[in-house]
């Protein structure tokens, strides 16, 4: 079943939902697809049907929901639990989207494995292909795609600053060199994207900074290998700050 289809719609507000066709005039009594506030609907129903579970051993994305566990006894437990929820609520999972019992998933554009996080290829091949952006709304496509990944990227923002110059309202669309290699070092970063591993809470982790004139960077690590990379542009008022302050900018952004 379609999980959508699942929700009924109020009494009140069938008749909302009408439309007509040469067969007749008809009505939703559940859920339909296309209607603007139905992803946001069912989303909240979901998070608050697995309250409980969430960051625990649950992670809900709409109608996808992902069981994670440490061993193959937590995971069978688990997988009750997300079972019995969902029949206590009368809600239907189809069998044939189903896997169980993976040691790797697809989630997100995410391949996620006991070895950590890295990007999906599928995704990475669509940005490899991508074609030399001809407009502002090109760019920020390009940069919407990027910027999912940007975790995996070190000094992304850094990276993206001639591109990012390119969308604001003042400036004239000239593609130069300077974007040319940052379009292409985007690219080449993201195919080349290191799998990030997964935190441990109960060990101690490290954090490197860096602050200049073109942005704020931080790199969480544990045990030698990567966490997460994290960056920003400098906000208007921060470009006329000392370096002292560029210094503690970064570091209140980093533990933020």
């Amino acid at each position: 079943r379609s999980g959508y289809h699942q929700i009924r719609v109020k009494t009140e507000d069938i008749s909302k939902t009408a439309f007509r066709m040469r067969y007749g005039h008809y009505e939703y009594l559940v859920m339909p697809f296309g209607v603007t506030n139905a992803p946001g609907v069912f989303m909240e129903y979901m998070n608050r049907i697995f309250h409980s579970f969430l960051d625990r051993f649950v992670v809900v994305f709409i109608d996808d929901i992902l069981i994670y566990s440490k061993s193959e006894e937590d995971h069978k437990e688990y997988l009750h639990i997300v079972l019995q929820v969902l029949k206590e609520k009368k809600l239907y999972a189809k069998l044939s989207k189903c896997d169980f019992w993976l040691e790797e998933v697809s989630f997100l554009g995410h391949i996620i494995s006991s070895g950590g996080i890295a990007v999906d290829p599928a995704k990475v091949d669509a940005v490899s292909q991508w074609g030399t952006p001809e407009s502002v709304s090109e760019i920020r496509s390009f940069l919407g795609l990027a910027g999912y990944y940007r975790r995996f990227i070190e000094g992304f923002s850094k990276l993206a600053l001639p591109l990012t110059q390119l969308t604001r309202k003042d400036q004239a669309f000239v593609w130069d060199e300077n974007c040319e290699k940052s379009f292409q070092e985007l690219k080449r970063r993201l195919t080349t994207a290191p799998v990030l591993v997964l935190p441990d809470a109960k060990e101690s982790f490290v954090l490197y900074c860096d602050a200049s004139k073109m942005g704020l960077g931080g790199v969480l690590m544990q045990r030698g290998q990567v966490v997460a990379y994290a960056s920003r542009q400098l906000k208007i008022h921060e470009r006329n700050y000392p370096t002292h302050d560029l210094e503690l900018a970064v570091v209140m952004f980093a533990l933020k």
